[in-house]
């Protein structure tokens, strides 16, 4: 009997890309437009998805951090999306965003607690 590897990309390499996506929207977002607030909103958000993903690889029970950024940016960017029906950044973020607490909910839930 084969034992089950686990994910194909660990959880914690998918966080980094996450927080790399957020990051990334704020640094376009003040070069396309200057906007200072979303170069601030997207570094910060980014560094704790980053700190998060980071907590992440180190023990897969620490979801903390990520979880509370990932819920903050579905619910932010989701409310932007909403009043502005514009899919980006708004409802990029927010998708991203709510997929990453879909994850990490499965990954806790799919887990034997120890």
């Amino acid at each position: 009997m084969q034992k089950d590897s686990g994910p194909l990309v660990p959880l914690h390499w998918i966080g980094f890309g996450y927080a790399a996506l957020v990051a990334s929207g704020g640094i376009i977002g003040y070069a396309k437009a200057g906007s200072v607030p979303s170069l601030a909103a997207g570094l910060f958000f980014g560094g704790l998805a980053g700190l998060g993903a980071y907590q992440l690889s180190q023990d897969p029970r620490n979801i903390w951090v990520f979880l509370a950024t990932s819920g903050t940016l579905a619910g932010i960017m989701g409310m932007r999306f909403y009043h502005s029906g514009k899919f980006m950044p708004a409802g990029l973020i927010a998708g991203a965003s709510l997929l990453m607490v879909a994850k990490l909910g499965i990954s806790v839930l799919g887990k034997p607690h120890q």
